[in-house]
């Protein structure tokens, strides 16, 4: 008797791509960070194929597509300085869609070759923004690629919820992972997976502190914005996407700084990535010496090392720019309030503000806020009581 063959709906190729991304490891760092017995657990999602934002890309893809908001087979058009670039590149294969990245002269030669190979349309931009800088520039190219481009679609990752809604599974492995947290340290760039990360914590462990990671020369948090060195998190615009009254406290960190600890943890875990990981390492590092012993923190490192190999990890390319100073303080500056003064070297303010609330002239005291260290250690040893 003659059986019809079944076809799947979906390409099983596409769906095994597809299923690459997620259920990334959990590392223990401690020395040379921390003693043996403190450290924290590093979520290693440069274990995705492009990093943690094929998590986002496939995610935001889907919903436009269930939505009716990118109908099939039309161009994807969106700004990246690289790791969304990614993304995009591989939710367009596992969808059916063309993609058309917007970058600038900063990305690595290697990651646009690495894109193009994948499929994707690479546009650069030539000249910042007057006030807006890159980003700014590149979201001005969008505008009009999409323009142009009949049908396309954006998914404007700065401001598209399901940019954090993507990183409930990811809330999900840590939570399962590590049983308890009491700490997350996150990255922020456009704001996606702190934002998403966090509120589904919080809902498991209502207690828990959150504590941003930003580059100096970033707007995000209310410092000025200054030319930037490190790619992949910090902003010259304010992305609505950043939950700001979910951080406890924010840091940032100098590129030198980032580059000293990613060769730290490269030597001593061999498991590290870029500029993102290194200033995520080295704020949850001192977190795990200032806190009690007992305290579990989770730190995301958004990325793996190969598309830096031409720059943290090339010293000819440090040296050019000022990155071999040596290790960097035991701990940070603090400050008061975002804005007291611009930051140059690893600083840390525990009153978090959104910039624009407070160019409004909102008071700080209005926002989420803790004085110092001993207020959190004393938040998470009430935790345990």
């Amino acid at each position: 008797m003659f059986v019809p063959h079944t076809v799947a709906t979906t390409p099983p190729a596409r769906s095994a791509l597809s299923e690459l991304v997620g259920n990334t490891p959990l590392l223990r760092v401690a020395e040379p960070f921390a003693q043996d017995d403190r450290g924290f657990w590093a979520k290693l999602e440069g274990f995705n194929p492009g990093g943690i934002k094929d998590r986002p890309a496939l995610h935001m893809v889907e919903r436009a597509r269930a939505r009716g908001d990118l109908q099939p087979g039309a161009r994807i058009i969106e700004s990246t300085s690289g790791t969304l670039g990614l993304g995009l590149a591989l939710a367009g294969m596992v969808y059916g869609h063309p993609v058309t990245l917007v970058t600038d002269p900063g990305l690595e030669m290697s990651m646009t070759r690495l894109l193009t190979a994948y499929g994707a349309q690479v546009n650069v931009v030539s000249e910042p923004h007057p006030t807006g800088g890159w980003q700014e520039a590149r979201r001005d190219r969008v505008k009009q690629l999409t323009a142009q481009h009949v049908g396309s679609w954006c998914p404007d990752q700065y401001n598209n919820p399901d940019n954090t809604t993507a990183y409930t599974p990811l809330a999900l492995e840590l939570a399962t992972g590590m049983n308890h947290i009491d700490v997350l340290v996150c990255s922020v760039g456009t704001g996606g997976h702190s934002a998403g990360v966090s509120r589904v914590l919080r809902q498991l462990y209502p207690e828990l502190k959150v504590v941003g990671v930003d580059t100096i020369g970033s707007t995000i948090f209310g410092q000025p914005a200054r030319p930037r060195l490190m790619r992949g998190l910090g902003s010259s615009i304010y992305p609505r996407n950043v939950a700001y009254d979910s951080f406890t406290e924010v840091h940032w960190v100098a590129p030198s700084e980032a580059v000293w600890t990613c060769r730290q943890l490269a030597s001593s875990h061999y498991a590290t990535g870029g500029w993102s990981v290194g200033a995520v390492a080295l704020v949850a590092g001192w977190l795990a010496r200032a806190l009690p012993a007992d305290t579990r923190i989770a730190a995301v490192f958004p990325d793996g090392p190969q598309r830096y190999l031409g720059t943290v990890y090339d010293d000819d390319y440090c040296a050019a720019h000022g990155l071999l100073d040596g290790a960097p303080a035991l701990e940070p500056d603090l400050l008061g309030r975002v804005d007291e003064k611009e930051v140059t070297r690893w600083s840390r303010c525990t009153t978090v503000v959104d910039p624009l609330k407070l160019s409004e002239g909102s008071e700080p005291g209005e926002e989420r806020a803790l004085d110092d260290m001993s207020a959190i250690e004393d938040e998470v040893e009430g935790e345990r009581q």
